[in-house]
């Protein structure tokens, strides 16, 4: 069952289109991440469904409920949807615990107990519950406006670049909480950010903009794995993209003949592989890789991103370089002679 329906939305401000009939299903009790470079309309899509922003044209509904259409338009104070911008926005002549109670009916020994509770399930100590916002590291204000956010119950939650603002460490610490969190809590969530690493992890279900459309939407890994186009794959991680003879489920390439998802397709097209896809072993090992040369080394601890650069058989004037990814530990130094093998298939992109 789906949460919340998007149908045919769409808006412009002045001659801009910010949102081009935008389509899309979130299903009950699930993370979906809106995702797209700056100015492809994910936070005006956001605001739209807490209700800050109106279309000019389409539908929405949450939970069989019709939020805006063509005639009526539910307050954004109605629509029991929690939301949680980028800066936490707290009140700042307020304590953590006026914060987390703002707009509570409880009053008295009930109250006390409610924020108690809610500080406790996002791991704020009740101590804290006197301090003001400017007293709180950047992590403790994003859980005092979770916490704020839960206290209304809402239907839905809207995360608007929540951990954008926070050190790598905390960031990746306090989206793990908060996922489990919201999925302990069985809420539809929806996450709007422009980092591809923390949308894939967070994410059910990916929807990817591009300049005010849908470009693509789907489970995070078949997103990565079968982008789109190439557009969609470079945002979403690192990618070998070059052209190819596709024949009989295989592609003709500088590297070889390498098997494709080309589902029955024949002729000419580009094909895409993942870094971790390329396979690096030492030139003298025996196999039907094809031979490179690493030309560049970046050591990341136990990654290591190699560049290597493949000399044509056709013509050795010719040559293309790629990114391999390696252990860090047994990755072969620069000016290295390797070999090159491919794990699983390549993506043949949709031909326009």
């Amino acid at each position: 069952m789906n949460a919340l329906e998007l149908i045919s939305l769409s808006k412009s401000f002045g001659t801009q289109k910010a949102l081009d009939n935008i389509c899309l299903s979130v299903p009950t009790g699930s993370r979906t991440v809106i995702v797209g470079p700056s100015g492809s309309g994910k936070t005006t899509l956001l605001r739209m469904i807490a209700g800050f922003e109106f279309p000019d044209s389409g539908s929405l509904t949450l939970n069989g409920q019709t939020l805006v259409d063509a005639t009526h338009a539910v307050p954004a104070y109605q629509r029991q949807i929690g939301y949680v911008p980028q800066d936490g926005a707290l009140f700042p002549h307020m304590t953590v615990a006026a914060n987390i109670g703002f707009g509570l009916a409880d009053s008295g020994s009930n109250r006390t107990e409610r924020i108690l509770q809610l500080m406790d399930s996002v791991s704020l100590d009740a101590n804290m519950a006197g301090r003001w916002p400017h007293e709180l590291s950047g992590g403790q204000q994003q859980r005092v406006a979770l916490a704020r956010a839960l206290a209304q119950q809402p239907r839905l939650m809207l995360l608007d670049e929540p951990f954008s603002a926070l050190d790598t460490g905390l960031r990746s610490a306090m989206r793990k909480m908060v996922a489990r969190l919201l999925e302990n809590a069985g809420v539809t969530t929806i996450l709007v950010t422009h980092d591809q690493g923390e949308a894939l992890s967070f994410a059910d279900q990916l929807a990817v903009m591009r300049a005010g459309r849908l470009v693509q939407s789907g489970h995070p890994m078949d997103l990565y794995r079968y982008p789109e186009d190439e557009q969609t794959a470079h945002f979403l991680g690192e990618a070998v993209v070059m052209p190819a003879q596709i024949e009989a489920g295989w592609a003709n390439c500088d590297l070889g003949a390498v098997p494709v998802n080309s589902n029955g397709f024949k002729g000419q097209a580009q094909i895409m592989l993942r870094p971790e896809q390329l396979q690096v072993t030492d030139a003298s090992t025996e196999g039907r890789g094809c031979h490179a040369v690493v030309t560049e080394r970046d050591f990341a601890g136990n990654t290591c991103t190699l560049t290597v650069e493949l000399h044509s058989q056709a013509d050795h004037a010719a040559r293309r370089s790629f990114l391999v990814r390696s252990t860090g530990m047994h990755a072969p130094p620069a000016g290295s002679a390797v070999q090159l093998s491919i794990l699983g298939a390549a993506h043949v992109f949709a031909l326009p």
